[in-house]
């Protein structure tokens, strides 16, 4: 797979000290605390600025919108998901272009800990129910002018095409048997019945990599620029992404009886296609590939045909 898509700017010490003096000057002296680079995702850059909050910056012409997403719904969403127990990157500032930069950025707080995706599956049974409680929260009617995004929240057919490109690229690392039954698993998702409900609010990108865990507990829910509206389904993947049969079953039980077993199957689906997609990561990403992985085996596991 290619690498990470390049920066289309770079983004230095300096220009993110002159965008907080000139726009953020009324945060007071957390807009002069230390400033440090803390990480380079696909498509922003983070800033630790002191021990409390980070700037959060797009580093491609593709990402502006996505953080205009996050500064729209978050804070519509974070008081509800602080209300079960979870926190959010909800933007205490919104900046705008300046000093050559060319588009948005955030100062949002920085929380504490360790993406999911250091800790083992064991281990993130012991919050799977807060992770649960938490998306059916998340899972509430959206609004009619909610953020689009095409490749999240529809229905499996839409994706059809992509995913079957997918399991041809990762071929050459999957047991025939693994591919037999995650296609068999794709294909149930495809047939189930489809939502048919009103679109409820999808956080579009939960794996483990943006799940912050805290000791035991699961502390904040991060990166929320694919935020949509459509089928829950693609939000619940995650009960295969990151939990064992142990984590799966407290993570199902806490969203609650509204999920039925076409829900489930859809959801079965969509970690298939997100675990083809992490496994294609892997050229760039081991730990992402080692996710996908360990995902297909959890949907093999998972799978009654083999019992």
């Amino acid at each position: 797979m290619s690498a990470v898509p390049a920066a289309e700017v770079v983004i230095t010490a300096e220009l993110v000290r002159s965008l907080l003096q000139s726009q953020a000057a009324h945060l007071g002296p957390a807009a002069s605390a230390p400033l440090r680079h803390a990480g380079s995702g696909w498509d922003c850059e983070l800033w630790r600025l002191g021990d409390d909050l980070a700037v959060r910056m797009p580093r491609r012409a593709l990402a502006a919108p996505l953080v205009l997403h996050e500064q729209r719904v978050l804070p519509v969403l974070g008081p509800r998901l602080r209300a079960a127990g979870v926190e959010v990157p909800e933007p205490l500032f919104a900046g705008a272009p300046g000093h050559g930069y060319p588009w948005v950025w955030s100062v949002v707080p920085w929380f504490d800990g360790t993406t999911s995706s250091m800790t083992g599956r064991a281990e993130r049974s012991r919050w799977a129910g807060a992770l649960g409680r938490a998306v059916s929260v998340l899972h509430s009617p959206a609004p009619a002018d909610h953020p689009r995004n095409p490749f999240r929240g529809g229905p499996l057919s839409g994706r059809a095409d992509a995913v079957a490109a997918r399991f041809e690229g990762a071929s050459p690392a999957l047991p025939v048997e693994v591919r037999r039954v995650a296609e068999i698993a794709w294909a149930d998702g495809i047939s189930a019945s489809g939502w048919e409900a009103a679109p409820v609010w999808i956080h579009g990108d939960l794996h483990p990599g943006n799940l912050i865990v805290q000791g035991d507990r699961l502390g904040a829910l991060i990166d929320f620029g694919d935020v949509t509206a459509g089928d829950p389904a693609y939000d619940l993947a995650i009960a295969w992404l990151a939990f064992d049969a142990t984590g799966r079953t407290s993570f199902r039980a806490a969203y609650g009886s509204r999920a039925d077993q076409y829900l489930w199957t859809r959801a079965r689906a969509w970690a298939v296609a997100m675990a083809l997609l992490l496994i294609a990561h892997g050229d760039d990403d081991p730990a992402a590939h080692r996710e996908g992985r360990a995902a297909l085996r959890e949907i093999i596991g998972d799978e009654p045909r083999l019992s």
